[in-house]
């Protein structure tokens, strides 16, 4: 016990010392949807989107399709803003003060001004920073912005020591990602908002994975929201801050400010643009069978969190039927002893299991790295073939449709999903790490297609390629190194020594569940 309580106290301090780097990255919690006072509901919604609809219902199974550039994701939601009739529900872990968060921050507003109820909800744990900018959106009577689980104290060193004081509930974060136009298409995935997620960074952008889905999956969307827009833990902004007393000149004098700046594409301004763009994008929709699982959120996040939450669950559960192969992209990934036990009891069959995740040079946070770098020796050990993304991978010309980003920069892997025999794909907002298995509320989408389950399947391996990742094994001398061809690297390659040795002694630390 007292080896627990100093494990616990160690796990306090580097938290609170480090939590601006290393937070990220079947239903639960159905309730029924609540208009707020005040909002306008329109009558019916947007016959383009309604139409859109039927014209697929007639399968009986959902629509989807997969949104693999940033630049696509980032067009499809301003694109679904425009033609929006009704309500536009947007839940996001960060939603950036850049270009385009500020470019998608200004066009609900000119929602809002044509009486779409706008309704943004957003995790605490990266508002501080932007507050101007939410508070600028939540002065508009059409738009209201809530917070999941915000800390007592909002700024200074009172918010630094509530992460120590309140360790236990700051750690539960609504990492879900969603967002829906008028309760019939929706976008669930790995991205946030802002340039890094959408191909409009100049040097290190994310590679990412969305899903557009059209009809009742939109639906459920809506459900996951309502979930967590009416929690206990829920607080509207204002509750928070002092309300903003912006009028019509400060919302004119924004506009203005995003109009100045510039796009690696152009922008559907106009409903008539949108219609167009989005009907290219519906063509290419595929009819498949397909869930949404979502984590309801915590009735009390100061309680334990020691049990799988339901996407846990259906990843196990996928985890269990599976026959052959399973692929695994992951940005943070993490496989501690439980979880590689039960591996190892489904494995005693063929079953091969291989995983793509950032190598150091190209993951975001150090820390996180450590918490993989901790566990996978162990992963090595259990027959798990690993995969380190490269930061000047070729495929990033494939990715990213910022090509010069590619040529000057660098390229970091934000997409989470597992493929199981080509034919089911389980993506989302989950990371196969424990903060995802045990914290974090996430969102995912088990989609049952082998055309949809290979293309992903087989971008995976295109990324496993030589020429775009390091494959990390046990050399004779059961050392680990990195093979690059036919060339060996003895060490984490591209990284100078300060980095590899602050991954090395953080990974000493038992902080892996909080990464």
């Amino acid at each position: 016990m007292p080896n627990q309580r100093l494990a616990r106290l160690i796990v306090k301090g580097v938290f609170a010392l480090l939590f601006a780097g290393t937070m990220t990255g079947c239903a639960g919690g159905i309730v029924p949807m609540i208009h707020g006072p005040g909002e306008p509901v329109m009558s019916e919604p947007d016959a383009f989107l309604q139409a859109q609809t039927q014209a697929r219902e007639d399968s009986g199974l959902p629509s989807l399709r997969l949104l693999n550039t940033g630049q696509d994701a980032f067009l499809a939601r301003a694109a679904l803003i425009e033609t929006a009739h009704q309500r536009i529900d947007a839940q996001y872990y960060i939603w950036n003060d850049d270009a385009t968060g500020r470019y998608l921050a200004s066009r609900l507003v000119a929602a809002a001004q044509r009486g779409v109820s706008v309704r943004l909800l957003l995790d605490d744990i990266n508002v501080a920073g932007k507050e101007s900018l939410f508070a600028l959106l939540d002065a508009h009577p059409g738009i209201e912005v809530r917070i999941f689980n915000p800390s007592r104290s909002r700024d200074g060193l009172g918010r630094w020591l509530s992460f120590i004081t309140d360790f236990d509930r700051i750690n539960r974060r609504m990492h879900n990602k969603t967002f829906v136009v008028d309760g019939l298409a929706g976008i669930a995935g790995g991205r946030n908002i802002g340039d890094e997620y959408f191909d409009q960074h100049p040097n290190l952008n994310f590679r990412d994975r969305d899903v557009l889905v059209l009809g009742a999956l939109a639906g459920d969307m809506t459900r996951n929201f309502e979930a967590y827009w009416g929690s206990a833990w829920t607080l509207p902004l204002e509750r928070l801050y002092t309300k903003s007393e912006s009028g019509e000149a400060d919302f004119a004098a924004f506009r203005k400010r995003v109009e100045s700046e510039t796009y690696n594409a152009p922008l559907p301004y106009s409903r008539d643009v949108a219609r167009t763009y989005l009907e290219t994008l519906f063509s290419g929709l595929i009819s498949a069978p397909a869930e949404l699982v979502f984590d309801a959120p915590p009735e009390n996040p100061e309680a334990p969190a020691n049990e799988p939450q339901r996407t846990a669950e259906a990843l196990y559960q996928l985890v269990e039927n599976a026959g052959s192969e399973i692929l695994i992209e992951s940005a943070y990934l993490i496989l501690t002893d439980e979880q590689l036990q039960a591996l190892s009891q489904r494995r005693s069959g063929e079953l091969d299991v291989a995983a793509l995740t950032n190598s150091l040079a190209t993951n975001d946070l150090v820390t996180n790295h450590s918490g993989y770098a901790r566990w996978r020796r162990a992963m090595l050990e259990q027959g798990i073939e690993l995969h380190e993304l490269r930061p000047d991978a070729p495929a990033c010309q494939r990715w990213v449709a910022a090509q010069e980003a590619c040529k000057g920069g660098e390229v970091s892997l934000h997409s989470k999903a597992v493929v199981f025999d080509r034919e089911t794909l389980f993506i989302g907002s989950f990371n196969v790490n424990l903060r995802s298995i045990y914290l974090n509320g996430e969102t995912i989408l088990v989609i049952r297609s082998p055309e949809l389950a290979a293309a992903v399947a087989d971008d995976i391996r295109y990324a496993m390629a030589p020429e775009n990742s390091w494959q990390v094994v046990l050399n004779d001398r059961d050392e680990l190194v990195w093979h690059q061809g036919a060339q060996t690297i003895p060490h984490e390659p591209e990284v100078g020594f300060w980095r590899r040795a602050m991954s090395r002694v953080l990974s000493w630390l038992p902080i892996e569940k909080y990464l």
